[in-house]
């Protein structure tokens, strides 16, 4: 197939597009890259791009895709805690207009990454199906579910999209966050010593490795249109659904000199979910998740002893997506809608 991914260029994207090219894809990349220069390691960039926003995009940009994977958004919470405005425009009514642009220029197959903290604060310990009430406590939880809606209404037969309800995405990538769960709690230990819990750590928290991200993307946009069109399906295994606190012993084993420590206040996170992922196992049979928590924390401690991760790399912009945004807001280099501003010699 000829596939667009957007995002690229952000944590899953540099490791998605390259999977899908060397599975024998033509792929083109796309993104706004707000995060060049956040680089893990090499830095390498993937070929060829289109370098454009996501709320510009034309049905001409789309013509001649067989698929779209479309991963561009604002992630995480406290992005979309900071502006909410930002989340809805970007994750909600960019997704909307770009499923819109894609169904008009003939694209097919539409690959959308949404997430499971669409169901927010579940009731008991139960493991949720896709059919599961949605209870989205935040704005990016928020324009996932409404994006999935809207993607729904333009299901058809000339176009099939998909929703991934991503876990917790966690391990090493070019563009690496150390603002999600696992590789968080490694980067404390790694730079401080201490395994550092924001929350209690009693919350549920489902978790998948990027490469088995990418592994899984490839299934559904290899799959018969019949077994996905306006289908969602949870994406990680049920072995890994954890408890922080759980997660935070797996580092701990894993970097013995390190204690666990609480932050001051922390209290019980009302984000809890534990999540069934039969439905993708039993429609995909062939296509076997690799990784497991205990198996990443071993990637991550590994990964940032050799790149001679500080605290202050740590702490900095370039691994932390909302410290990133700021840095460019303070620099005067996004508008308040986070479009690019003309550079002096391009005004």
């Amino acid at each position: 197939m000829k596939v667009l991914v957007t995002g690229h260029h952000g944590y899953v994207g540099s490791v998605l597009a390259a999977a899908m090219q060397e599975a024998g894809h033509e792929v083109v990349g796309f993104d706004t890259f707000y995060y060049r220069g956040c680089d893990f390691g090499d830095g390498s960039e993937f070929e060829p791009v289109l370098e454009r926003d996501v709320r510009d995009v034309q049905p001409a940009d789309l013509e001649g895709f067989d698929a779209v994977v479309h991963l561009a958004a604002l992630s995480n919470d406290p992005l979309g805690d900071f502006n909410p405005t930002w989340t809805y425009d970007i994750n909600r009514d960019g997704t909307m207009a770009l499923a819109t642009a894609a169904k008009e220029a003939g694209v097919r197959r539409f690959v959308f990454a949404s997430s499971c903290s669409m169901y927010g604060a579940a009731e008991g310990d139960a493991a949720l199906t896709e059919a599961a009430p949605l209870r989205p406590l935040t704005p990016y939880a928020e324009s996932k579910v409404a994006a999935e809606e809207a993607l729904g209404r333009l299901a058809g037969n000339d176009f099939a999209p998909v929703s991934m309800r991503n876990a917790t995405v966690y391990g090493v990538s070019p563009r690496l966050r150390l603002d999600i769960v696992l590789n968080n709690l490694v980067a404390w230990a790694h730079t401080t010593g201490a395994i550092r819990l924001e929350s209690d750590g009693s919350s549920w928290r489902p978790l998948i490795h990027v490469r088995d991200v990418a592994r899984a993307a490839l299934a559904l946009l290899d799959a018969p249109e019949e077994a996905v069109r306006g289908e969602a399906f949870n994406i990680g295994s049920d072995e890994q659904n954890y408890r922080i606190s759980e997660l935070a012993e797996i580092v701990r084993d894993r970097l013995p000199h390190c204690k666990v420590t609480l932050a001051e206040g922390a209290s019980a996170d009302p984000r809890s979910y534990r999540v069934d992922f039969s439905k993708f196992e039993s429609t995909f049979p062939h296509c076997r998740l690799e990784w497991t928590a205990e198996r990443g924390a071993d990637e991550l401690a590994r990964a940032y002893a050799e790149a001679g991760l500080t605290f202050d790399d740590f702490v900095g912009h370039r691994y932390i997506r909302l410290g990133q945004l700021k840095r460019l807001l303070d620099a005067h280099a996004l508008d308040a809608e986070l479009r690019w501003k003309p550079s002096p010699t391009t005004a």
